[in-house]
């Protein structure tokens, strides 16, 4: 943050503890990551191939991933890297924005601080209970919640000294008023009941998001309030629900399947693919984006990440198709649909986190999200087609060249089915599967380096020197998630148990219309959650609440799966306020202005999909 550090000395001292602590940190996260991957994998081998399966592996992969959740947010924060939203503050002077920056790590800082005794006292409590496999004490995994805050609250520290110190008093004083106003108005807000959910989570909250708070510390900041001011609730709670938020073990599949859509970049496998694609569609109308439809599709099945996915697509067919004529707004437009439109393919991640916060089975979503996404696809490809008139068209590519492709992308189209297909066949669950397809991308990879040494043919490659900064990415990102999922669960608790989540059903379930009413009220809100909340935080806030009251109206959970994440997917990557947009901008190197007019007959073609899915419960279901 550059407009908020002080040019004094110990600015200086200040970036050297902050390089110090940064080495620190990532070298045993980094080493997390490589056990969680070697762990997950032998307990597939000794069950698959030795038929001796080791009992102790998913308690040591419980263990290590509360340590590389916390490690990975202590990562995440380091490298600024934490869901935040940044639209309001992009719009402020520079001077009010140095004052947000400060801001974005004080308001941290202040829930770590608060939270931290509690975490520790947590932690104690868990010294008395032993591990059933290893024999271990508990505090070998729950110390992970205490020394990741320490390490948060130790990083923001430094931040805070490196700032300015007007910036700071400023701040700080914004901050010592609304808490003085908190405490003195505490006898009134406990008064008035459940309206007061209406100043915690709706002002508070709302505040917190758009003034650059990261929204996991937001969601912890509005929940430590509520229940500081308006419960005589104990604060280890907090710790507790984050505890079991972020404890799932079908969560493992976050950072694996994030570390595999880095590996299939990484080795070319995503290259060969579009390469094949490009060859097969490229010379007939509107080729090249049928060519970004297919392969986003295709890499959807393998990486779960739609930035990865955007990523390993975009800057290999972006040249091409400015070459032919289409403009730079055009392929920003489709990209952003494009993104949207794969959210349900597995094993995305939002479906992983669907099933591990609502109970539905991780297979069934797996298997019922290709069919939706194939339905918004079909209706891109069809306004690709209209609005691709009067480009130039490549030359065919002759048969050999087309078989050629094939051939070298063949390892690469088989892997989304070798996927799937370990799931399916009980191989490997779905947290587990992510490590057969990094084992198999791996021996793609080091294969097509040795043949393109002995052949002079470039396959597939394989740096060594790329690993360890794939490692921190994969522990950053999901220690982000993971660390929202964790505050997030804590104010879904609060939340249930102030009774809202019983007045919400008994108003959702009056609405008219039935069935296909309440999936219509579910669009709206989850357009406007996906747009303001990513959809990791709404589907990890709201589910729990919302998917009951659909089982109770006849609605089959796999198809309101579909229809939520499909609705929060236009919002993620519908301007203004859709951060998914904005990324697929930064990836596609192109101004916002230029796709804001282009991408509505695309948003339009992905809503008229969205209400056929919605309409039609075989499509989401008809293969289950």
């Amino acid at each position: 943050m550059p407009h908020a550090e002080a040019a004094t000395p110990a600015r200086g001292l200040g970036s050297t503890l902050e390089t110090v602590l940064r080495r620190a940190v990532e070298i045993p996260t980094a080493a997390l990551v490589l056990a969680e991957i070697g762990v997950l994998l032998a307990g597939v081998v000794s069950r698959f191939v030795l038929q001796h399966p080791f009992v102790w592996t998913d308690e040591l992969a419980s263990i290590l991933f509360l340590w590389l959740a916390m490690f990975g947010a202590v990562v995440a924060l380091q490298r600024g890297q934490h869901m935040r939203l940044t639209a309001l503050v992009a719009a402020m002077s520079p001077s009010w924005q140095a004052r947000m920056q400060v801001l974005a790590v004080a308001v941290p800082a202040l829930f770590l601080l608060l939270v931290l005794p509690w975490a520790r006292d947590y932690a104690e409590d868990e010294w008395f209970i032993e591990t059933p496999s290893l024999g271990l004490s508990n505090i070998v995994r729950a110390g992970a919640i205490p020394v990741g805050c320490a390490l948060m609250l130790l990083t923001c520290a430094i931040r805070l000294a490196r700032c300015r110190l007007a910036d700071l008093l400023s701040v700080g004083a914004a901050l010592a008023l609304v808490a003085a106003g908190l405490w003195l108005g505490a006898p009134a807000l406990r008064a008035i009941g459940n309206w007061n959910l209406v100043f915690f989570f709706v002002v508070l909250l709302a505040s917190a998001v758009l003034l650059g708070v990261p929204i996991g510390f937001a969601f912890g900041s509005a929940t430590l309030a509520f229940l500081i001011c308006a419960t005589h609730v104990p604060l280890t709670i907090i710790v507790s629900r984050m505890d079991e938020g972020m404890s799932s073990l079908v969560l493992l599949a976050v950072p694996l399947f994030v570390f595999l859509g880095l590996l299939i970049e990484m080795t070319g496998m995503a290259r060969a693919m579009v390469a094949f694609l490009a060859a097969l569609l490229g010379h007939v109308r509107g080729g090249l984006y049928y060519v970004l439809l297919g392969a986003i599709y295709l890499v959807s099945g393998i990486s779960g990440s739609k930035a990865a996915d955007m990523a390993a697509v975009a800057p290999v067919l972006f040249p091409e198709m400015q070459r032919r004529g289409s403009p730079d707004g055009e392929l920003i437009a489709i990209l952003s649909a494009s993104g949207a439109m794969s959210e349900t393919i597995p094993p995305s991640l939002v479906l992983i986190t669907i099933g591990s916060v609502t109970g539905v089975s991780i297979a069934a979503l797996f298997t019922g999200g290709l069919l939706p996404g194939l339905v918004l696809a079909l209706a891109l490809g069809l306004v690709a087609w209209r609005r691709s008139r009067g480009e130039t068209t490549g030359a065919r590519a002759p048969a050999r060249e087309v078989f050629l492709t094939l051939a070298i992308a063949l390892p690469a189209l088989l892997l989304p089915f070798l996927i799937r297909a370990a799931v399916m066949q009980g191989v490997a669950t779905a947290t587990e599967v992510s490590t057969i397809g990094i084992a198999y991308s791996v021996a793609a990879g080091l294969l097509g380096l040795a043949l393109s040494a002995g052949f002079g043919v470039r396959f597939y490659t394989f740096d060594w020197k790329r690993i360890p900064p794939m490692l921190l990415e994969t522990a950053s990102l999901s220690g982000a998630i993971l660390l929202i999922i964790g505050t997030a669960t804590s104010m879904a608790w609060a939340l249930t148990q102030s009774g809202f989540s019983r007045q919400l059903a008994a108003a959702m379930a009056s609405m008219p219309g039935g069935w296909f009413g309440y999936m219509l009220v579910s669009i709206a809100a989850f357009v406007v959650l996906g747009s303001v909340l990513e959809g990791i935080p709404a589907i990890v806030l709201f589910g729990p609440l919302l998917f009951p009251i659909a089982r109770q109206l006849g609605i089959h959970e796999v198809h309101y799966a579909m229809v939520v994440i499909l609705a929060m997917g236009i919002g993620l990557f519908a301007p203004p306020l859709g951060v998914g947009y904005y990324a697929a901008c930064a990836i596609g190197r192109v101004s916002p202005d230029a796709g804001m007019r282009r991408i509505w007959p695309y948003l339009g073609a992905l809503l008229a999909g969205l209400l056929a899915v919605a309409a039609v419960p075989w499509i989401s279901i008809g293969f289950l």
